[in-house]
């Protein structure tokens, strides 16, 4: 095991132990691959599944095993989608049997950090679904609360608006500077400080550096 390795198991035993204290069930895997094994048991009881917005669940390749599955998927990224329906989907992903996401940030200390602009995400993952999944790189572990939401401002909200094609001044300097901008991305924060009371949340910690 090579240094970085070792320095981001050592960081997930921690997150994990904390994550599991707030009531969270976490789990800590290698990789992608085992990743992707142990989410596909884990919902195998599932019918229903909601995608967020998520370059790293994309990369576990879920969806595509769900769908074989005849699974019913709600995924607001297929193409061609009206205006219409892709409000429909992004409804039904708060009222499905499972929601797949991942966070902008983690924090060892065992809170989970997301910011949205339109809102399902952060909606779904806190009332009406059975069960969540929280999938996340080590990439975004960060040592502690402010760090988390430093690690939003300064990396995940540049990236994200950059790879969205967003007309944002973060986009062009990579900079945050609390803009007012129409195509402005981080509009709502939501802190899970614990596992909220109704709703099944499993984070996978993976091994790897994934998404923003």
């Amino acid at each position: 095991m090579d240094n970085h390795a070792w320095l981001w198991q050592k960081m997930a035993e921690k997150c994990v132990n904390n994550l599991k204290k707030h009531d969270f069930d976490a789990h800590f895997v290698s990789d992608t691959q085992e990743g992707r094994s142990l989410i596909l048991d884990m919902v195998s009881g599932y019918e229903t599944f909601g995608f967020g917005g998520s370059d790293t669940t994309r990369k576990l390749d879920v969806i595509e095993e769900l769908r074989r599955q005849g699974k019913t998927i709600y995924d607001h990224w297929q193409e061609g989608l009206s205006k219409e329906e892709d409000l429909d989907i992004r409804l039904q992903q708060g009222r499905c049997d499972c929601f797949f996401c991942s966070a902008n940030a983690i924090s060892a200390t065992g809170e989970i950090v997301n910011v949205d602009g339109i809102g399902n995400r952060t909606n779904a993952m806190t009332f009406g679904t059975r069960k969540v999944v929280i999938a996340s790189g080590m990439n975004k572990v960060t040592h502690n609360l402010d760090s988390a939401l430093r690690r939003v401002r300064e990396v995940a909200g540049p990236m994200r608006a950059r790879s969205l094609s967003m007309e944002t001044p973060c986009a062009e300097t990579g900079i945050c500077n609390d803009c007012n901008a129409p195509q402005r991305i981080c509009r709502a924060t939501l802190i899970l400080h614990r596992k909220p009371m109704l709703t099944d949340i499993s984070v996978i910690l993976i091994g790897q550096a994934l998404g923003f």
